[in-house]
């Protein structure tokens, strides 16, 4: 029996998509745009965040390749045999493309059979192995292969008004997780149990705003102690006490767009060397939701934020910069790098543009106040300023909790 090496899998309807036509049409006319200026034939995405933006499709890649080709005359993705209709169903395009199992690198012959062997051909190298390229290049002998990654980033950064309204949805459902996690500790709760209640409500309230939606991938990170000195620590069994500097992290996903909270608490009490690092931090926030604004450089407004670390003395204790991009992005995939609030990062605010103000200083153990501290607001740069979409409070007044 001959097993065929591509299939059309058309189960089902079309899911209802994210965003309306009418945007993903303006999605795809800007990328052609910027094909035609750059003399590119064809285009073939395989990172998760370009797919989803430009297709509404968020592959599970288990080890197997994926991919979205875009040509001036189509839009197609291409997907395994294992996940049946749903690229199909998902997809915002013209076909979709099912490679099976049968033969080795079948991916590579539906390339073949949705792009000619000429010209040029837009793929994003920072997405893709050596061994990929090698046999995209013997897939597509004549093809000369060009980065896009960094002109699709730039596309991105800059927001509609519906990737806004999305947005905006995710920070209010982290701020729903944030109240669901400071409910949920109390003396001698394990982290992960704190960070199972935060995920449930806030898996429950993306159901209820969007009811035709995937729910995947939010989660929570709660840490507490020495815990609290890595942002991106992953919850442990260790068990919250009296004293405790206590980390919230909440994120919430929504069609692969990536909305965050994070707060610094205490459980019972805080200590003076705590309460002080704490209003440190806390200056450093306010003073840097002010700068954001269009028109501002992001290294200048990590410049000026150091400046006071540096007055208190504690500007060693910085861990990283002090804000990013929001938009489609995760924890495993996608970034928009060049929009990021530290010294190299010479990009200018623009009205569209959604960054995060997040500043962090960690003092290890041994040290008076041990810990991580750090704020996290997200805001939307609009035409004279910004506006600030997390509403869960920040500092002492507000989160010294339970006891």
């Amino acid at each position: 029996m001959k097993m065929e090496n591509l299939i059309r899998i058309e189960n089902g309807d079309k899911a209802t998509h994210t965003f309306s036509d009418a945007e993903y049409a303006n999605r795809h006319g800007k990328l052609r745009d910027m094909m035609a200026r750059e003399n590119i034939d064809a285009v073939l995405f395989t990172s998760y965040h370009n797919i989803n933006y430009y297709a509404d499709f968020l592959y599970c890649s288990f080890g197997r390749k994926y991919g979205l080709v875009v040509t001036p005359g189509k839009v197609v993705s291409i997907s395994a045999n294992i996940d049946g209709g749903q690229p199909w169903r998902r997809t915002v395009g013209d076909y979709n493309v099912v490679y099976t199992d049968w033969q080795r690198d079948n991916f590579f012959r539906a390339v073949q059979g949705e792009i000619d062997n000429k010209g040029r051909v837009g793929v994003e190298f920072d997405q893709l192995p050596v061994e990929t390229l090698t046999k995209l290049k013997a897939a597509l002998p004549s093809v000369e292969f060009v980065d896009i990654s960094v002109q699709t980033m730039r596309m991105r950064m800059i927001k509609s008004a519906e990737e806004i309204d999305v947005i905006t949805h995710g920070a209010n459902v982290c701020d729903v997780g944030g109240a669901a996690l400071a409910a949920a500790v109390h003396e001698g709760v394990p982290e992960h149990e704190v960070a199972l209640a935060s995920t449930q409500a806030m898996v429950r309230e993306i159901a209820r705003r969007f009811p035709d939606s995937e729910l995947m991938d939010t989660w929570t990170w709660f840490q507490s102690g020495i815990n609290t000195d890595g942002a991106h620590n992953p919850v442990t069994t260790r068990r919250v006490q009296k004293g405790d500097i206590l980390s919230l992290n909440c994120f919430s996903m929504i069609a692969g767009y990536y909305t965050a909270l994070e707060r610094t608490m205490f459980f019972d009490h805080c200590s003076d060397a705590h309460l002080r690092l704490w209003k440190i931090n806390v200056e450093v926030h306010e003073a840097g939701l002010k700068l954001i604004k269009p028109g501002a450089r992001c290294c200048d407004i990590a410049s000026e934020l150091n400046k006071i670390y540096a007055e208190y003395g504690v500007l060693q204790y910085r861990t990283f910069g002090y804000g990013h991009s929001f938009g489609v992005l995760s924890h495993y995939y996608g970034r928009e790098a060049g929009l990021e609030l530290r010294e190299d990062i010479e990009t200018v605010l623009e009205p569209g543009m959604v960054v995060s103000m997040e500043p962090m200083i960690m003092l290890p153990q041994g040290l008076p106040g041990a810990g991580g501290y750090r704020e996290h607001d997200i805001l939307v740069v609009g035409e004279k300023g910004a506006t600030n979409i997390t509403g869960f409070p920040y500092g002492p007044e507000r989160n010294i909790i339970g006891g």
